[in-house]
């Protein structure tokens, strides 16, 4: 049974955060979340909270089941874009550059290697 967390709007460019999603993409939850904890980016402490609410989601579906029994890994892990706000700055001669302040869509799906084996 898999579970899934979902982050929206958050106020980074999509580029920055598949930088570290993608080295915990088919991880163990462990695994990832010691991965998460050491690792210098900025948005790896909100990807580290989007992990243990895929967790605290997946123990809600399976209750009486351990996390740790289970095998958890991420099945799923992947960045989408989210709005862009559009802001001006000045530039020399009257012009205007754009900037443009980007956020993401984080979605996370974690489930058990135990699942599949019992199904297959």
């Amino acid at each position: 049974m898999e579970a899934v967390a979902k982050l929206n709007n958050h106020p980074t460019s999509p580029r920055k955060m598949r930088l570290v999603i993608d080295n915990i993409r088919g991880m163990q939850v462990e695994k990832a979340l010691n991965t998460l904890k050491f690792t210098k980016k900025s948005v790896a402490r909100d990807l580290e909270k989007l992990v243990l609410s895929a967790i605290a989601n997946w123990e809600n579906k399976n209750e009486g089941a351990r996390v740790e029994d289970s095998g958890l890994y991420i099945k799923q892990a992947y960045v989408n874009a989210g709005k862009t706000v559009r802001r001006f700055r000045p530039a020399p001669f009257g012009r205007a550059y754009r900037i443009r302040k980007r956020s993401n869509h984080v979605t996370i799906i974690v489930d058990s290697k135990q699942a599949e084996t019992v199904e297959a």
